[in-house]
């Protein structure tokens, strides 16, 4: 067996399991990073992946791996610098327990991650959410149990796994009520609920019954819900959101809700500071991508600095051919 194998299997038990305590996503990310480039390396240096050694490992085949998953599996440069990030996290621990290959681990680490274009974080105003939470209805146990999940989504931010890993006794309906959660970072945070969802997760909470332990959110098996279900329930009742025409034309995948969630904050005139903690983000300067799509902020800065002797607004065309030569 090849010095490869004690390495890899010493950087998932070691580090990532014992040393760092990383979650399940993050070690599942590693493992299917580590396997693409195995059977990739494989292929190329045609040996058993077994067989491989930390030199086959080169910076130029990690340069035509990252080169395969934007050409051959069509992989965004995002999901390129995700997989480098893994890799290159990899190369640190091999870098301490087979110091032979320090030349070759130094030219991985060097390796520059790709820039990439960020787009403008989208989200639903208050007309299109009210639209979004009405599209279950109330006619059965899973539209009363989506209609919950969304309204708690929409109005506290938490994330995907995090709602999904709620159970019924993370929620707090007494004095001061607000939900618990165990985050990205592994790290807790309580967020505050408004009336509304005290209402409905009370009413849901009475008809669901169960163990304080059992998921917040269940299946029809009482099984948590996955990644995945709750995407479709969220993309179903987005398209059944007729009423708000507006919605038809966006994306709303889950994460939308969060989004949404930071900019109704910020519409209220939250400090970003706030809205961080109350989104979990383990550096502010990530609530920044909030301040660059509220196009009202922007609106406002912008009466503010009206030019001596002109009317404020902002400029409309007076005649409909003219608007029509200003777009395009």
């Amino acid at each position: 067996m090849s010095p490869l194998a004690p390495v890899l299997q010493g950087f998932f038990t070691d580090k990532l399991i014992t040393q760092r305590q990383a979650s399940g996503h993050t070690i599942a990310a590693y493992r299917d990073t580590c396997r693409l480039l195995l059977e990739f390396a494989s292929t190329q240096a045609r040996k058993q992946p077994c067989q491989l050694d930390l030199a086959d490992l080169d910076a130029a085949m990690i340069t035509a791996f990252l080169t395969h998953l934007e050409t051959g599996r069509a992989n965004t440069a995002a999901t390129r610098n995700a997989r480098l990030a893994a890799i290159r996290s990899l190369c640190r621990y091999a870098a301490l327990h087979a110091p032979e290959h320090a030349a070759v681990i130094s030219r991985v680490l060097a390796i520059p991650p790709k820039r990439s274009d960020r787009a403008i974080v989208s989200f639903l105003n208050s007309q299109e959410i009210d639209a979004l939470l009405a599209a279950p209805g109330q006619a059965s146990w899973l539209a009363r149990r989506d209609h919950a999940l969304l309204l708690v989504a929409v109005q506290t931010g938490l994330r995907v796994s995090e709602l999904t890993g709620l159970t019924a006794s993370d929620v707090h309906l007494g004095a001061g009520p607000h939900v618990r959660c165990h985050g990205k970072g592994r790290k807790d945070r309580a967020t505050p609920l408004t009336r509304q969802t005290v209402a409905v997760l009370r009413a849901w909470l009475a008809e669901r019954r169960g163990r304080p332990g059992d998921p917040l959110f269940p299946t029809r098996d009482g099984r948590p819900l996955s990644r995945d279900a709750v995407e479709r329930l969220v993309g179903r009742h987005a398209a059944a959101a007729a009423r708000c025409p507006a919605i038809t034309s966006k994306n709303v995948p889950p994460h939308t809700l969060r989004h949404s969630a930071a900019m109704a904050l910020l519409h209220a005139g939250v400090d970003t500071s706030v809205i961080a903690l109350w989104m979990g983000h383990e550096d502010p300067a990530s609530t920044q991508v909030y301040l660059h799509a509220d196009m009202t902020i922007k609106e406002k800065a912008l009466a503010r600095v009206q030019p001596h002797g002109t009317p404020p607004g902002r400029y409309r065309a007076p005649d409909t051919l003219l608007a029509f030569l200003d777009t395009l």
